[in-house]
């Protein structure tokens, strides 16, 4: 049977489920003279007579009662197939991929991983911790993560994080012993813990603003790493000054364990937005994740 004869044979087995034209032809929204000639055409090509027509009634002949009973179920799972795709298509499922700095990852990413995961089981979210600036077309990502100043003007950008602040932070031993300092260039006397980060140009320099005045400071120091873990249990070792964003140093400022130098040199900035390209039919996923992420501060 070609394919272009199946709206024939959906119309002969609707008229013979409902053994009526009238019923039949309601329910596929069509005229019962129309539903009439279909169903003759039918007739026609495939040689046989598949109803019998009365004034009052329809019924299937043998032919008919066959085709119904070997074909109508078949129909039936086609259509309950088709049904169950368009369920899908509300359905949060499906890989959702993101790149973020590790900041990011553990402050935005994170709460938001534990609040959806639980919720939708047929999502699923692979993070990956990046710190460089990513092609997220290329690298084929849905999505990525980065400093509001950092995201590029053609993608689509929402604000997922508030302001953020860095801090200097110092064990209360080491101020004791090497001072505080009293402006950003007193960092070059210091054991700082360097940052290398590969989009700006290796060793990141620290910076600094006050009055509209912009400081960036290039410190010296034994230790050099490249993740946010290793930097503050360095300095809560006691083993340097590190420069890190401060809703990070806040719990061990409250219990004493650091202590911060330099705060008003240390002014907001814009903080993360995700960002992607445009998409006209974004899959429900994609939008309740986008959803849960965006900032309401």
């Amino acid at each position: 049977m070609a394919q272009e004869n199946f709206n024939d044979l959906v119309a002969f087995l609707t008229v013979a489920k409902e053994q009526s034209f009238t019923k039949a032809a309601a329910k596929l929204g069509v005229s019962q003279s129309a539903l009439s000639q279909t169903v003759r055409s039918l007739e026609g090509r495939l040689g046989i007579r598949l109803l019998t027509r009365t004034t009052r009634s329809v019924s299937p002949t043998e032919a008919g009662q066959r085709l119904l009973t070997t074909v109508g179920p078949r129909f039936e799972e086609i259509s309950s197939e088709l049904s169950a795709l368009s369920e899908l298509k509300d359905k949060p499922s499906g890989t959702i991929r993101i790149t973020a700095g590790e900041h990011a990852a553990i402050t935005i990413l994170a709460p938001a991983i534990r609040k959806l995961a639980p919720v939708y089981p047929d999502l699923n979210v692979e993070v990956i911790v990046d710190y460089g600036l990513t092609d997220i077309v290329a690298e084929r990502y849905d999505a990525g993560i980065r400093l509001g100043e950092q995201v590029a003007k053609d993608m689509i950008a929402v604000k997922v994080g508030g302001d953020m602040r860095m801090a200097v932070v110092g064990t209360p031993d080491y101020f004791e012993r090497y001072g505080r300092p009293e402006a950003p260039q007193d960092l070059t006397q210091h054991n700082c813990i360097n940052i290398r980060l590969p989009t700006r140009g290796g060793i990141y320099p620290w910076d600094f603003e006050r009055d509209g005045r912009e400081i960036k400071v290039r410190v010296d120091g034994q230790l050099v790493f490249n993740n946010l873990a290793m930097r503050l249990d360095a300095a809560l070792a006691g083993l340097g000054l590190a420069y890190l964003p401060e809703d990070q140093a806040q719990a061990y400022m409250a219990e004493g364990r650091l202590e911060r130098a330099l705060e008003d040199w240390c002014e907001p900035f814009p903080g993360y937005h995700l960002y992607y390209p445009n998409r006209r039919h974004a899959s429900p996923a994609f939008v309740i994740f986008v959803d849960t992420l965006r900032y309401r501060g």
